[in-house]
């Protein structure tokens, strides 16, 4: 007995090292390079590019690397986390020099756009001049994941900077030897990369399901549209993740919006030629609402407002049917495949990494990811340099490494394979060209070398990225504007208003569903009409101005008013209780 005690007490103490990185796990040694990197990626990621990264950098410049990973969570809490640093390296580097410091400085040095008056544009310029680390830092190096919004954002505020400065990037990065492009700026309506950003890999978002509980809930056949989470045999049974924690959750929230304003245009007869020749008018007045789409028919605008409207209801459904909202969307699949939730929305690449991870071998998957029918464009992963990086040669050469062949193999070849992953299949989808099929003879005979060592088959068209992202157009006119105000108004509307939109919905189901209850349904969809009644147009003018507290507390407010007279109307209807069933798309 005391030896087994004995050997309990040393096992506790054993432990951390058993998990702890050792120095001979990759030769680094104190007085080695390191690099601090601030990211939303999960522990495989980070762990798979920590490994990557030290043997590449010791093969090419004969020495390991240590990464030092800062993970506070969401790119949303990264955000804040970067600006109030930089803030406060700012404040500190301007007093330091016998520079005024106004109350309004960190709106001055951080706004996207150069201000108006001589001593706001000084302190503006001299923020963006200053990339030294003795200065203005926020001692970290790199901002790595999360989506081309906040890294967008992250450079219209000077949080960072263009890795090679004003010269241009090494050849076979972005194009090879020959011009044949290897990285994108963007495809299909969306940027893959800026001026101080650069998409890393490439994702899609979509439907995460369990095949078991969906036959207990007798759902015979598999989601394949975003519609179909709206139907009440979902109800209680989807698990969502809060859209103003997670960057990639708000992107896919955004997809619902956008694919509701196609099939709102496609529905009014709008070809895909009348849009582009429409947008392409709009664009060239600036892209202002008030002034291209002047020129145009109104049944345009009216129509994508419409379309915009529907978006906005699609997900309040889909949230009435909720179970949850998570602050971590990673929980999402990890829920699915437990049984916890029978569906739930997520990025493709954590949807069929955790499907692998659940299904025993040789046998049927439990859990399953699919892409919805024109639902969802392909958005890249950026790096992004940050302003006074303390490592600012390592840290160039961390991103060069990430967009390079042997940096990409990390997304998607198998674990042990040449080149690959040590100990997990990533499942991301590379960003460069030459991980696909092409009709280019280089790029195909490039693609043929990866092809034994991928663990998806990216040569098939539900996983070539590039085929993917012809399926659909993103428009940023129609809901980029909107991205912050968006995240906020599902705040209020589906979360901080859930329990009373969850009560309210089941009532309706158990009096007959909406077709039996068009005033509650009425009722329960109806947008706020305070401080401005809300649509397209007010989102993006009227409430620019209105502080968010004040936006999400009379919001919050409204929706639960609004719920809990869709619930005493749908009762009060008296309609007999049934099993009812929305109907799903042709």
């Amino acid at each position: 007995m005391k030896f087994l005690l004995l050997l309990l007490i040393a096992s506790v103490i054993a432990l951390p090292f058993l998990f702890k990185r050792t120095a001979s796990e990759d030769s680094w040694k104190l007085g080695d390079p390191e690099l601090i990197i601030i990211t939303p990626q999960n522990e495989a990621i980070r762990q798979e590019f920590r490994h990557g990264f030290s043997a590449w950098h010791q093969k090419k410049y004969g020495q390991p690397v240590r990464i030092d990973w800062r993970a506070l969570g969401g790119t949303t809490e990264i955000m804040r986390y970067l600006a109030a640093e930089y803030v406060r390296s700012a404040k500190h580097y301007f007093k330091a020099s016998s520079k005024p410091w106004p109350a309004n400085g960190p709106e001055i040095v951080l706004a996207p756009k150069q201000p108006t008056t001589a001593e706001d544009l000084y302190l503006w310029n001299r923020f963006r001049d200053c990339d030294n680390p003795q200065s203005i830092s926020c001692n970290m190096d790199i901002f790595f994941g999360g989506g081309p919004y906040d890294h967008s954002k992250a450079q219209s505020q000077g949080l960072t900077v263009p890795a090679w400065g004003t010269n241009a990037p090494p050849s076979g990065l972005f194009v090879d030897v020959e011009n044949r492009i290897l990285i994108p700026e963007g495809l299909h309506g969306e940027v893959w990369r800026g001026r101080a950003f650069y998409g890393t890999a490439l994702s899609a978002f979509g439907i995460c399901y369990n095949r078991t509980r969906l036959r207990d809930l007798g759902i015979l056949d598999p989601p394949q549209t975003w519609e179909d989470l709206s139907d009440p045999l979902y109800c209680g049974q989807l698990a969502l993740a809060d859209p103003t924690k997670s960057g990639s959750i708000a992107k896919a929230f955004e997809m619902i919006i956008q694919s509701q304003c196609m099939k709102t245009m496609i529905e009014a007869g709008i070809s895909a030629e009348q849009i582009e020749h429409y947008e392409k008018v709009i664009a060239e007045a600036k892209g202002k609402p008030e002034n291209g789409a002047s020129l145009l028919p109104a049944t345009y605008q009216a129509t994508l407002e419409e379309g915009w409207r529907k978006g906005i209801s699609l997900i309040r459904l889909l949230s009435a049917n909720g179970r949850y909202y998570s602050d971590s969307a990673s929980k999402i699949p990890i829920d699915i495949s437990m049984g916890v939730a029978a569906a739930g929305i997520t990025i493709d690449f954590m949807g069929r990494f955790q499907a692998e991870m659940s299904t025993p071998a040789g046998k049927e998957p439990v859990v399953c990811y699919v892409n919805p029918k024109a639902g969802s464009s392909v958005n890249a992963d950026p790096i992004s340099l940050l302003r006074g990086a303390p490592h600012r040669k390592l840290a160039v050469r961390f991103i060069e490494f990430v967009l390079s062949a042997e940096g990409q193999k990390l997304w998607n070849y198998k674990p042990g394979t040449p080149g690959g992953p040590k100990r997990f299949a990533l499942r991301r989808l590379p960003i460069r060209r030459d991980f696909y099929p092409s009709t280019d003879p280089v790029i195909q005979q490039a693609f043929e070398q990866h092809k034994p060592f991928l663990s998806d088959h990216l040569w098939l068209p539900e996983n070539d990225a590039y085929h993917l992202a012809q399926s659909f157009h993103y428009i940023p006119r129609w809901t980029s504007m909107h991205f912050g105000i968006q995240r906020d108004l599902i705040r209020a509307m589906c979360m901080d208003s859930g329990e009373e939109l969850r009560s309210a919905w089941r009532s309706i189901l158990a009096h007959g569903g909406p077709e039996a209850n068009p005033k509650a349904m009425a009722l329960l969809e109806a947008m706020p009409d305070t401080p401005y009644p809300l649509t397209w147009k007010s989102a993006i003018t009227d409430y620019a101005s209105v502080p968010r507290a004040e936006i999400l507390r009379t919001w919050t407010a409204f929706f639960r008013t609004q719920y809990r007279l869709a619930e005493a109307e749908a009762i009060g209807s008296r309609q007999p209780p049934s099993r009812i069933r929305l109907r799903r798309p042709e």
